[in-house]
C-alpha cells in the first residue's frame, strides 16, 4: 500500500508517482505485457503483477529505484547479466538514474513465462495420472 491507498489496478498504482517515475513504470509495463502478451495484469501485495499460470514478475517503484521480481529464479537464471544491479533472493534494483535494461528484462520475462507453463503442464500431467 502507497500512502494509505488500496489499488484495484496498475494504472491507479502508477497515477500515484511524479510523471518522470511514471513515464518509467509506463516502459516497464509495456517491455513485461510485449514479452509476455498472455499474462493477465492485476494487483498482488499491492504491487503490479503479471500472472501466467501463477505469477510471473512483479514490479514496483520506490525512492531510488525500480524493484522487480522475477523471483528466485529469474535472479538465479540471470546472475552475471544482473551483476551490475544490486539483487537478492527475488529482487533486482533498477536505479531510476539509469536506463532500464529492457532487453535483460525481456528474457528473464520470456525464462519466466516457459518456466511457469512447464510447471503447469507437469502439475495436470500429475494430476491426469491419479
Amino acid at each position: 500500500m502507497r500512502n494509505n491507498i488500496e489499488f484495484n489496478t496498475i494504472d491507479e498504482y502508477i497515477a500515484t508517482f511524479p510523471k518522470d517515475v511514471q513515464k518509467i513504470l509506463k516502459q516497464l509495463r509495456k517491455t513485461i505485457k510485449a514479452a509476455a502478451p498472455e499474462a493477465e495484469e492485476k494487483i498482488s501485495y499491492q504491487i503490479p503483477t503479471f500472472a501466467l499460470q501463477g505469477n510471473l514478475v512483479h514490479f514496483a517503484a520506490y525512492k531510488n529505484h525500480i524493484g522487480f521480481y522475477p523471483g528466485a529464479s529469474g535472479i538465479r537464471t540471470f546472475t552475471q547479466e544482473l551483476s551490475n544491479y544490486q539483487t537478492s533472493k527475488g529482487t533486482v534494483q533498477f536505479p531510476l538514474q539509469d536506463p532500464l535494461p529492457l532487453e535483460l528484462i525481456v528474457n528473464i520475462v520470456k525464462f519466466r513465462a516457459v518456466e511457469n507453463l512447464q510447471l503447469a503442464e507437469m502439475k495436470a500431467a500429475k494430476k491426469a495420472r491419479r
